[in-house]
Order: C-alpha cells, then structure tokens, then sequence
C-alpha cells in the first residue's frame, strides 16, 4: 500500500507594514471629511482596537503575499523551485482578472500551477483544505499558501450620520498585512506533525450581512463609495447563531476538546474586541490559550489567523507536538475549523 500522507506546516509567517494609524487618527480623517464627526474616544470604545498597519503607497496584495512567502520559504529553508503548487488565498486581489496567484508567482519567480482560493476571511483556511488534500493524495508535495490584504482599502472616510459611521464600522478597524504558510509531506503516524482534520459549515443565506460589493457584476467598476468600502448590511452575529447547531454537529468533539484545554493554542478570526469576547463565551473557549491580536493589529482579514500563530510562536506559546486550534469565522457566513499538530 502506497504510504499514508500528511500535510505539515514547514514554516508560517506574516508581513505588516510599517505604516501605523491610530483609530484616533482614523476618526480626525473620518471629521475631516465634513460628514458626520465621531467624538474622541468613541471609535476606542466601540472597537476596542488601538491602530491598524497601512500599506504603502502603490503597494498591492499581491506584494504584501510575496513580502510574507520569501519569509517562510526562507524559514523552511526552500526555494521557490521547490514549490510543486501556489495557492492565492485573500479577501483582497490586485486585479479581477488574471488570478493574482499568478503576479504573485511572477514575483517570486515561480513557474509551477498556481491559482486563487476565495472565501472572505476563511481564504486561508479553505487554502490549508485544499493543499492538504493534494498533498493527502501526493498529487504535490510541497504547496506554498500567500496572503496579501490591503484591507485598509475597503474604509469608508465619508459617514454622513452616525448611522452610517456604525455600518462603516468594520472598515475602521481594517487592517493590512502578509502571511504565507509552506505545507510540506510527511508521514500520518499517530504522533507525527501535521493537519490532524478540518471541518467546514455554510450558511449562505446570510450572505448580504457584510459586504464589499464594488467591481463585480452587481456593481461594476463602481465608485460609488457605498459600493466600494465594507459595510455591514445586517446582523452579521446572527448568520453565526443560526448555523451554530451544525457546527456543534459538525465540530462539537473537537470543539469540546478545545474547551477542556486539549489544545495548547487557539487562534480564530478577530474584528474587534467585543467581538473577540464574544466568540469565546460561544464556544466557551479557554481565554489563556488565545490571543488578542487585534487590539494592537487590527482586522487583517485572512491574514488573521497565521497572524496569531506567529504571535504565538514568538511567545513561545506553541512548542513541538503541541496541538494547535485555528478557527475561521467568515462572512457569507462561513465557519471553518483546523486541527494540526505542532
């Protein structure tokens, strides 16, 4: 029988540029544009979020993918010819067409297949399922994941009422940054490293809660500014609850075991800090085994998660064959679980 084949992670890393914007400096740009002007403090409060990372000038997504793919190539101590598959996996893209995998590949100077994973800020995740498939059938071996966001570009500057500054809310707290996973093969033995499982959940009928509509076929090449920025269009929250009895169906061992301390570290999806709260009295999470990231950094949409687990590692918060817990949380509405072994 041919060898059983486990995805493991070679390296992790992420990018933020050196740009900072406090949610202060956010809300003076917000006033300055003479809609309506939030008052000191008022966008602290709600979001609990100290600053977001800016991308600079003429830098795109995919930029901000290489900056972190040349980091875990290097960590893995690979080359880019050593790579048999890249996977694009953003919210964000330089162009609708072609698949900014390929300026990504460009960059780096790749020439194997490459191609884009989409799915709002479960992008990476649903990337990890799907290298991990292929490399569970040893179709590749070795499968480079990159992320670019320049979220910072879905804000809206403009609110005319307070109304408005609270469906912009979510755009205030974007932030941009890189990150990029090297997945590697290597044995499925019990104790080996590696992608343990993966669960996934939809609920679709939420998907108008939370968009970005601009540029598709809805709304093409609008400018208009309602079009072109993330605006929440309803209760977001309420897409979660609504699928929660499926996930519990779907993921509830292994979610039990995250509540009884199996895992060493748990990372999920971060917006704000209420909302950081909130996802664990959900899924009654143990909080010393998370990490607030998005009080310093922001949203960094799917960029979030292998954010967290460079914060942790530099922590040493995760060691060798400890269990690791990533937790994706989507608009759509999606929910997707990792389980890997350090």
């Amino acid at each position: 029988m041919p060898e059983a084949l486990r995805a493991r992670i070679a390296a992790v890393s992420a990018h933020l540029p050196s740009r900072y914007r406090t949610l202060d400096e956010i809300r003076v740009k917000i006033t300055e544009t003479g809609g309506y002007a939030p008052p000191p403090g008022l966008l602290e409060d709600l979001t609990g979020v100290r600053g977001v990372h800016v991308h600079e000038d003429g830098e795109n997504a995919s930029d901000l993918a290489v900056a972190a793919a040349r980091s875990a190539l290097g960590e893995a101590g690979l080359k880019i010819g050593d790579v048999g598959l890249l996977l694009f996996a953003s919210t964000s893209q330089d162009l609708v067409e072609p698949a900014t995998a390929h300026l990504v590949a460009t960059k780096l100077g790749a020439s194997c297949p490459v191609f884009d994973v989409k799915n709002a800020c479960n992008s990476f995740l649903n990337a990890m399922e799907v290298a991990a498939s292929f490399i569970e059938t040893g179709r590749y071996r070795t499968v480079l994941i990159a992320c670019g966001e320049p979220s910072t570009l879905a804000t809206r500057w403009h609110a005319p009422d307070r109304e408005d500054l609270l469906r912009a809310l979510p755009g205030y707290t974007a932030s941009d940054a890189g990150a990029a996973m090297v997945l590697t093969a290597g044995p499925a033995g019990e104790d080996d490293p590696g992608i343990l499982a993966l669960r996934f959940v939809s609920n679709s009928a939420a998907w108008e809660a939370c968009t970005v509509a601009g540029g598709g076929s809805m709304h093409h090449l609008s400018v208009h500014d309602d079009h072109t920025t993330l605006r929440l269009n309803g209760d977001l929250r309420q897409g979660a609850l609504d699928v929660l009895p499926r996930i519990l169906d779907t993921a509830g061992e292994e979610l039990e075991a995250a509540r009884a301390g199996a895992f060493a570290f748990i990372a999920f999806h971060q917006i704000a800090m209420p909302q950081y709260r909130e996802v664990i009295d959900l899924f009654s999470l143990p909080e010393d085994r998370c990490l607030p990231a998005v009080a310093e950094h922001g949203n960094c949409a799917a960029a979030s998660l292998p954010l967290q687990l460079v914060k942790a590692r530099e922590a040493d918060r995760i060691e060798s064959g400890d269990l690791v817990a990533m937790i994706g949380l989507a608009s759509g509405f999606s929910f997707g679980l990792a389980l890997v072994r350090w």
